[in-house]
C-alpha cells in the first residue's frame, strides 16, 4: 500500500482518474511481494503484468462494462504468479476467483467511481488474498490513509461515503 500511495502522490503526473491507477495497483503489489521475498519475483514477470494490465485497463470502461482496469490489473498478478492459462485448473479458477472478488469491492465504492479510493480498496483486499492464497504476509499502513486528492476529482468526491475522506 505504502508504495502504490507514494506513486498516486505524483500528482502532477499521475491524473485523478485513469488507466494509470491500474498500473500503480498492479505493479505496487509485485513490487511489494518481490519486497517481500517468498516468490523471487522477477523484473521480467513485473513487466509481464504491467502489459497485461495496459492491454486491459482502457479508459471510461469502468461505466461501459462494469470492469475498472485495477481487477484485471491485480488478476494479472495473481496469474503470472501462479502460472494460470485456459488449459490450466486450478490456477485460472484461482486468477478468476481473485479477479470476482476485486471487482465485488471495488462495486462496493462507486458512485462516482474514484480510481485513488479503488486502488487502496482493491490493494487491500490483494493483501488479504495473498495471504490466505499464497501464505504470504504483506504489510497495512498502521496510520489511516486520508485522502487528498477531494478537490482534483472532476465528478466530485463522495466525501463522507468515502473511507478515505476526512473533513
Amino acid at each position: 500500500m505504502e508504495i502504490a500511495e507514494a506513486l498516486m502522490n505524483f500528482k502532477d503526473q499521475v491524473p485523478m482518474l485513469g488507466c494509470e491507477n491500474a498500473w500503480i495497483a498492479a505493479g505496487a503489489l509485485m513490487a511489494a511481494l518481490k519486497n517481500e521475498g517468498t516468490l523471487k519475483i522477477t523484473e521480467a514477470q513485473i513487466l509481464e503484468v504491467l502489459n497485461r494490465t495496459h492491454r486491459q485497463a482502457i479508459g471510461g470502461y469502468c461505466g461501459l462494462t462494469g470492469v475498472c482496469g485495477i481487477a484485471p490489473g491485480i488478476g494479472a498478478c495473481f496469474s503470472v504468479i501462479l502460472g494460470a492459462a485456459c488449459p490450466k485448473d486450478r490456477e485460472t479458477v484461482t486468477t478468476m476467483t481473485v479477479v470476482a472478488k476485486i471487482v465485488n469491492v471495488i462495486a462496493q465504492e462507486t458512485g462516482p467511481c474514484c480510481c485513488k479510493n479503488f486502488v487502496r480498496h482493491a490493494l487491500t483486499e490483494a493483501i488479504a488474498l495473498v495471504k490466505e492464497l499464497l501464505n504470504i504476509s504483506l504489510t497495512q499502513p498502521s496510520d489511516p490513509i486520508v485522502c487528498t486528492d477531494v478537490e482534483r476529482h472532476p465528478h466530485g468526491c463522495r466525501q463522507e461515503k468515502c473511507s478515505y475522506f476526512r473533513s
